[in-house]
């Protein structure tokens, strides 16, 4: 398996592989009108591929902090999808470690998702209430989801890193 940048190419594969992971459309929508908003970070969004097929895909998609002093810039995670036929070999965790490294590379100080905390807990994210964020999660989750993963350059007394996580536009379909 080879993880990679994604390419235009790539584009029908990916919303196949999305599709199946999440038996909905919304999802592949999402990432369709996520390329088409200015939260779209190309040099974030990544394939797994296997032979010549894509089995995998992770987006890192800009998104804000609302703090007492305003809007701050980070980046979310979302989504995250492995083809149901490669589940279970690790492809998801090779891709979250890709993403965790192009956020630190790009100097990000976290990575906010909302998803499983067992899922997510054992690759190093946690509560994100447990560092003073909160996300708009949908009624149906349990608070949990909320996670965050600290990176090497957030600092804990940094309060622009403290408030709601405002989604960007892409996101509202989902509600």
């Amino acid at each position: 398996m080879t993880i990679r940048p994604e390419r235009p190419a790539d584009f029908d594969a990916i919303h196949d592989v999305v599709r199946a992971a999440f038996e909905s459309d919304l999802q592949p929508d999402l990432v369709r009108a996520i390329r088409n908003d200015a939260c779209y970070r190309p040099p974030m969004s990544f394939v797994a591929i296997d032979g010549s097929q894509v089995v995998g895909h992770v987006m890192l998609d800009g998104c804000w902090v609302r703090s007492t002093t305003g809007l701050r810039p980070i980046v979310m995670l979302s989504p995250l999808a492995v083809a149901p036929d490669h589940q279970g070999h690790g492809i998801g965790t090779a891709l979250i470690d890709t993403a965790v490294a192009a956020a630190e590379a790009a100097h990000e100080p976290l990575i906010v998702l909302e998803g499983s905390p067992a899922y997510y807990g054992s690759r190093g994210f946690g509560f994100a209430g447990d560092h003073g964020l909160t996300l708009p999660l949908p009624d149906w989750a349990p608070a949990r989801a909320a996670q965050v993963r600290l990176l090497t350059t957030y600092e804990a007394r940094d309060q622009t890193l403290r408030g709601a996580v405002v989604y960007p536009e892409p996101f509202s379909a989902l509600e």
